[in-house]
């Protein structure tokens, strides 16, 4: 809370600042920032409304269940194969990640999720091998599955 508070003195000390400096560039930076936020409202709205029907769909108690301790390494492979099929924005993917962390599941099977999200490329799979060759895409990609792994044993083993 401390910190929230310390955030927004900061923000309205700037903000009235730069208005007794310049009242106008203060004005075109606000019309900026309202365009720019009317702009990517769909984006938030879709971020909120994906996180909250997948915690409204999954209890903690599922989520524990399924991506938890209790539910061991299985947990991470089957994280790990979700991200590498699914096609999602960061932008969504990392609110539901700190969802799904708050909710029970555990660091190292968020980060396979988020790291085969960002590595691993099924659904891009034919447009890949198409370009770089199907050699190429599969050793990439298994690579980076196997990579993903890595890391997230590595990141469940420092951050639990």
């Amino acid at each position: 809370m401390t910190t929230l508070v310390v955030i927004y003195t900061l923000v309205l000390a700037g903000g009235a600042a730069s208005l007794i400096k310049s009242p106008q560039k203060t004005k075109r930076a606000f019309m900026v920032a309202k365009k720019s936020l009317l702009k990517s409202m769909p984006s938030l709205l879709t971020v909120i409304g994906i996180v909250g029907l997948t915690l409204g769909i999954l209890s903690p108690e599922i989520i524990e269940s399924l991506l938890g301790a209790e539910a061991g390494f299985f947990a991470t492979i089957l994280a790990a194969v979700i991200g590498a099929i699914t096609l999602i924005p960061s932008i969504v993917a990392f609110p539901l990640a700190g969802s799904l962390l708050r909710s029970g599941a555990t660091v190292m099977t968020i980060t396979a999720f988020i790291t085969t999200l960002v590595m691993v490329g099924v659904v891009t799979f034919p447009l890949e091998s198409k370009v770089f060759g199907k050699k190429f895409a599969l050793l990439r990609n298994g690579l980076s599955f196997v990579g993903a792994l890595i890391i997230a044993a590595i990141m469940g083993g420092v951050l639990s």
